[in-house]
Order: C-alpha cells, then structure tokens, then sequence
C-alpha cells in the first residue's frame, strides 16, 4: 500500500504512546518526525518505539524538512492554538487531542484557518466511541423513552495527577469535563443554548484551580442537562464515563458508566388510577468493543480524510462542545447565566 501520510508527531508525553502504536499499524501511514520542546523526550519516544525519524523542537522545521502532510497535535491544551494553526498554514491536515482550544477566540481561528486552507481540522473525543454511549444514544433516538426532557450526568473522581492539571485555573471542566458534554451532544442530537454554572474548590482539594462544578445547560431540543462533578472526590468513585439518567415522556435511560445502559418504560396496558405506573425494563442492544475509544476515534479521523469528508468530530462540529466548557467558565466567573449565541 502506498504510504499517504507522513506525520508529524507534536508533544511526546505520556499518551503520544498510543497515538504512536496506532500509526505503526497501519500501512498507509509513517511517522516522519518527533517534536518535542525537550529534544530529548522526542528522542526517548523514538527509541521506545524503534523509529528512526528525525527529532525537533520546533514544529515548523518539522514539516518543512520531512515534508509532513499530517500532524498530532498531543501537546498541552495551552499550545494546541499554536500548533494547529502553524501546521494548517504549511499545508498540513491536524488531529489533535482535546481541547480544541483555550479560548473561543482560538477556536474561531482555527475554523477560519482550516476554512482558508482547505486543511482539515480533528478533535480526539474519545469516549464518544464507546459503544455503550452509542447504545445510550440508540435508546434515545428510537423514541425508546419518547422526547427526553433532563439528562443529568454525575462525575465523582479524586485522581493525583500532578503536573499542569494540578496548576490548571479550571481543570475539571477545561481538561476532563469536555468528554460529558460532548457525549451529552452525543446521544441528544442536540446543542447548547445557555448555560449557568458555579465552579468551587472543595476542602481537601489539591489542585490549585476550580476542581468542582455544578452545570445547567438549555439544549436545542428543548431539553436540560445538568452536570455535577467533582476531581478531588475521595471515596465512592463514579466511572470515568459518569453516571447518567435520560428522562422522556415514556420513561427513564440508565448508564452507570459501567456496565450496559438499559430503559425503564411505562408498561402498556390500562394503568388508571395507578399512583405510580409500572414499568417494564428494555435492555440497550450493545455491540463488542471491537477496539479502544482511541483506536475507534483515530479510524473515524483517517476514513474521513481519506473519503474527503468532515469527520465526526470536525472542528466545526466540536466548537459546540467547547462552548459548553467556556461557556461554563464564563458563567461560573460571572455568576450570570450565558448565552451559547454569544460566545459563537
């Protein structure tokens, strides 16, 4: 197979290992570079994985000298604006992970470049591959549960991480809490209309920024969604997917983030007079996981490049769920309740 994409790999961390397993099993794709702000990083990476591509600091050298054509963009959230547009601008397609970016400004920048250029732009939103949030989602489209009117998503972890989420001013919300409300996005077809939103830090926390936060948001559909989360929760943890509950005109969606998501549907049948109706439990029809969120994700990411279309998690798709996540911010700073409409 012809080798279409040589890429860039921006930002040897930690998860830059699954992004670089990923492209060495594919046969139409070679990692022609290794950017690091610390040479050396990028060097331990290519020695990790036996590559013999060049090392660099600098992401333009980068592209210039290896005649890149795709860059990962798995650098810091605060470097994402930078990377992207410099990798756009010299003609090269991006996938990055998330956030798209740190300001809304960034984001809208971003869209025009990859609109000026004609270069696509990817975000990694992972845990929208997960077949059991589809299966949830399924329920939901098939009227299952007919219109939903709330979807409440809980989120209690307490996760040491160090490193810059312990300095970040929001990280709950800028680092972890764009993949609920992007799955939120998900399974209601729906995008945000307004926001109110109170970020605190508990006692006990050992971050530096706001690590809690409770959310409100008006969807397009009429619906409510309510997030509460918190990153320096101790005991009892939810799943890193959150615990979810869909409620409709028929009947109630469950996902504890753990195990399958199932309806629990009013009963058909004459139930006059019944206080409370009785229910009937339909199980969501999920399938095997066939690969990890991330392997799903990056599939999507290069069929979409390949058959020339936007990918599903396209930047123009994806500012909708940054605009969750500073909108949320916004409001949380201001104690006002803000309007999606004005920060597009």
């Amino acid at each position: 197979m012809t080798i279409a994409y040589k890429i860039a790999i921006a930002g040897c961390g930690g998860m830059a290992n699954t992004w670089v397993k990923y492209v060495l099993g594919r046969m139409d794709a070679e990692i022609v570079a290794l950017v690091d702000i610390k040479q050396e990083f990028a060097q331990a990476m290519a020695d990790r994985h036996g590559l013999t591509c060049c090392t660099y600091t600098d992401i333009k050298q980068a592209i210039e000298e290896t005649g890149a054509n795709l860059v990962f963009d798995i650098t810091i959230p605060a470097s994402h604006f930078t990377i992207s547009t410099s990798a756009m601008s010299l003609g090269c397609d991006v996938f990055t992970e998330k956030p798209l970016a740190e300001s809304m400004e960034e984001c809208q920048e971003i869209i025009n470049i990859s609109d000026q250029t004609g270069r696509k732009h990817t975000v990694m939103q992972n845990r929208r591959f997960d077949v059991r949030i589809r299966a949830l989602r399924e329920l939901i489209t098939a009227g299952t549960i007919g219109k939903p009117g709330y979807v409440g998503a809980d989120f209690f972890l307490g996760p040491h991480f160090g490193g810059f989420r312990d300095a970040m001013e929001s990280p709950l919300l800028l680092d972890m809490a764009i993949h609920t409300f992007d799955q939120a996005r998900l399974i209601l077809g729906a995008n945000p209309v307004s926001v109110y939103c109170q970020e605190f830090n508990p006692v006990g926390s050992w971050y530096a920024g706001q690590a809690a936060a409770v959310c409100i948001f008006e969807m397009s559909d009429g619906s409510v969604f309510c997030y509460r989360g918190s990153w320096c929760a101790e005991g009892s943890p939810t799943s890193w997917e959150a615990a979810w509950r869909v409620t409709g005109e028929k009947g109630t969606a469950i996902w504890d983030g753990l195990g399958n998501p199932y309806a629990d549907v009013v009963a058909t049948g004459d139930q006059e007079g019944n206080f409370i109706r009785e229910c009937v439990r339909i199980d969501a029809d999920v399938p095997e996981q066939l690969k990890p969120f991330h392997e799903s994700c990056l599939d999507e990411m290069f069929s979409a490049l390949t058959e020339g279309r936007s990918a599903e998690t396209d930047c123009r798709d994806n500012i909708y769920s940054m605009a969750m996540v500073l909108g949320a911010i916004e409001s949380s700073k201001t104690g006002q309740k803000i309007m999606i409409s004005d920060l597009l």
